[in-house]
């Protein structure tokens, strides 16, 4: 098994990450690895909560994972199952992986880091680690609009 980590500083509060990593609504502005939409977001957060999400890339195909919240501690860490239930990688259907976030107060707002682990192959966690690179410049444009949002009010 293998795993991918990924290091983000965003220019928000912990907190503010946090509720985008943890609701549904959150979730809906950033997930998935372009710029096609969400069609779906389920998000109970707290542990042994479950989520289930839906996305269409732009090249039409769709594609929907679930798991189950091991771990929230608001607004520092989220630990989750994961597992795709139609599209995603083929090397993990059928396999739970695990995620971890993690964020960190710093001078500019948060450090996020991202784990994704327990993935079955290293193709799978380089496919992975592209997707989830995607989806967390979303995060943080999303983060960035709604920053300029709020200072313009």
């Amino acid at each position: 098994m293998t795993s991918m980590t990924l290091v983000r500083r965003i220019r928000a509060r912990p907190g503010i990450v946090f509720t985008a990593l943890t609701t549904a609504e959150g979730i809906a502005n950033w997930w998935g690895p372009d710029a096609g939409p969400v069609l779906m977001s389920e998000c109970d957060a707290r542990v042994g909560g479950r989520f289930r999400l839906r996305f269409r890339m732009l090249d039409g195909t769709e594609h929907e994972t679930s798991g189950e919240y091991l771990e929230v501690v608001n607004p520092t860490r989220v630990v989750m199952t994961w597992e795709w239930t139609f599209g995603g990688e083929p090397d993990e259907r059928g396999h739970v992986s695990l995620i971890e976030i993690d964020l960190r107060p710093i001078d500019i707002g948060t450090e996020l880091t991202f784990t994704h682990a327990q993935l079955q192959t290293k193709i799978s966690a380089e496919h992975h680690e592209w997707g989830w690179s995607g989806a967390l410049e979303k995060l943080l444009s999303y983060l960035s609009a709604r920053q300029d949002a709020a200072a313009t009010r």
